[in-house]
């Protein structure tokens, strides 16, 4: 911020030389005004802010002193320099009794008058940013008082210093509002301490800054990264709703806010506070990114449990089954009941109820949920960074859904190397009279159970690929002219040449002979 300065003197090249010196001086100073006499200096005083007087010590009707005298009266820390071509101890004693900064005399060199002002400049800057820091000492004292009071069961005495703040906060009505950053945990996990701070520091600067450009309010600092708001009664859902699109414009955050009840008086916002912490709470049902008015607790209503395990076992089933509109269905009953969830310990334990009965469903076919998901690298434990049910809803379903498609593909892969056995077992034994129930006797699994997981892999009954490949080896056999037919039907197993006739003709349309002689065999 520039340095006003304030130029007084009586003749007039003398004040346009001063102005031309100071615009050009290329110091971070700005020429509030130029006077030709002490009244007109003091008039201009009386409407501007001037931190430097450069002034003729002799002038007049009012000398220069006498000026200063009055100038003090209007800012006590002003600081003067006299510019006089009079070389008289007398001014210079007067120029000491009014506390002037420099004497200078005329004709003043450049180098002599910017060495003044730039020393000024310094000055005045050192004074400026003890000044800021006091400020910004007893705000943050203030602040922190009346975070404690609201926090705490205290009351405020009359002579507390945040009385007056309160009061003229809640002068036409004000409302308690608690803003919270969305995701935190996640969004800074994996960076180190200095640059977390410097992400929050920077979210934070943009929240007040938008604050203080709407005058939305009061802003203080709260444990747990929060902030709190005292906002404006009448315009709070406005400053709530700019808060939340500015955050979202202007940082890699997004955040959840709740309010409380307006209120006209000081000590009332204790409660408001209360109810804008209550509704934060309810964060973790409604979701986040978005403004929570705080709403009374319905009472009288719990949670039924009448059909909680009848749900669980179908989700389990469908979860085996590879059914994952069901997995969703099942879910959404479980989470979304008209009901919800009071707190996040509830929603917990009916994760756990989920996974062990699913545990103890897959142990039972030799499996275990937790290397089946790989459990090692995706802790349970990252649960507990959630804020709201529908994110760990999200999570959990992704999770159901992964692990119902790896159990399928599992039980694909291990049912295709069961036909691949199944199908070596038969070649091996096209010389024997095979049945399905003798195949699946031999794999250990019952005869339907073998013949659908066949079919559903084959496309092709049990039955018949027995036939189709014993007739295959039959057409590889009479290809050998060595070989007479009935060695061949004895071989493959049949034991009358007739029959082996009769079923070659009505699977090949014509009898081994005639197959012969169609290839000249």
């Amino acid at each position: 911020m520039s340095i006003p300065i304030l130029l007084v003197d009586d003749e007039a090249i003398d004040l346009e030389w001063l102005r031309r010196r100071v615009v050009g001086s290329g110091l971070n100073l700005e020429v509030a005004g130029t006077a030709n006499s002490g009244f007109a200096a003091l008039d201009i005083m009386r409407t501007k802010t001037v931190d430097i007087i450069l002034s003729d010590i002799r002038m007049p009707i009012m000398t220069g002193t006498e000026f200063a005298r009055k100038a003090r009266e209007l800012n006590p820390t002003v600081k003067i320099v006299f510019i006089s071509g009079h070389e008289d101890f007398g001014y210079a004693k007067e120029a000491i009794e009014v506390h002037a900064y420099k004497y200078l005399l005329k004709p003043v060199a450049d180098d002599d008058l910017f060495r003044t002002l730039n020393e000024l400049c310094s000055v005045i800057d050192s004074e400026r940013q003890q000044e800021q820091a006091i400020t910004e000492t007893l705000t943050l004292a203030s602040a922190e008082l009346v975070v404690r009071w609201l926090e705490s069961g205290e009351e405020l005495s009359a002579e507390s210093p945040v009385v007056r703040l309160l009061e003229q906060l809640t002068r036409n009505g004000a409302a308690a509002c608690v803003i919270e950053l969305d995701d935190l945990e996640w969004k800074l996990k994996g960076i180190s301490e200095e640059e977390r701070a410097e992400v929050l520091r920077g979210t934070f600067r943009a929240i007040h800054r938008y604050v203080e450009s709407v005058s939305a309010g009061k802003l203080f600092s709260l444990k747990d990264n929060r902030l709190l708001l005292l906002s404006v009664a009448q315009q709070t859902v406005g400053n709530l709703e700019g808060v939340l699109a500015e955050v979202r414009a202007k940082t890699d955050f997004t955040v959840t806010i709740g309010a409380g009840s307006p209120v006209g008086r000081a000590e009332d916002l204790k409660m408001s506070y209360r109810e804008a912490k209550a509704a934060l709470q309810a964060k973790w049902i409604l979701g986040k990114n978005r403004l929570i008015p705080y709403t009374p607790y319905r009472t009288g209503e719990s949670r039924s449990t009448d059909n909680i395990e009848e749900v669980l076992e179908k989700l389990l089933e469908d979860i085996m089954a590879y059914d994952l509109v069901a997995i969703d269905d099942g879910l959404l009953k479980l989470f979304n009941e008209s009901v919800p969830y009071s707190g996040k310990q509830e929603v917990y334990d009916l994760i756990i109820r989920i996974t062990s009965g699913l545990h103890a469903r897959l142990q039972k076919q030799n499996e275990n949920l937790y290397e089946v998901l790989n459990w090692e690298s995706q802790q349970p434990e990252m649960l507990f960074h959630f804020e709201t049910v529908h994110d760990i809803l999200s999570w959990i379903r992704r999770r159901f859904f992964e692990l119902s498609e790896l159990l399928y593909m599992k039980g694909q892969r291990q049912k295709r190397k069961l036909i691949q056995e199944l199908m070596k077992y038969v070649e091996q034994n096209l010389d024997k009279k095979m049945t399905l129930k003798e195949a699946a006797s031999h794999f250990g699994f019952t005869p339907n159970y073998l013949g659908f997981v066949f079919k559903e892999d084959t496309g092709e009954a049990f039955s018949d690929y027995m036939t189709r490949v014993k007739l295959e080896r039959v057409c590889e056999l009479l290809k050998d002219p060595t070989l007479k037919i009935y060695e061949i039907a004895d071989r493959m197993g049949y034991m009358n040449i007739i029959y082996f006739n009769r079923q070659f003709k009505l699977a090949m349309g014509l009898t081994p002979g005639e197959y012969r002689k169609k290839h000249k065999i």
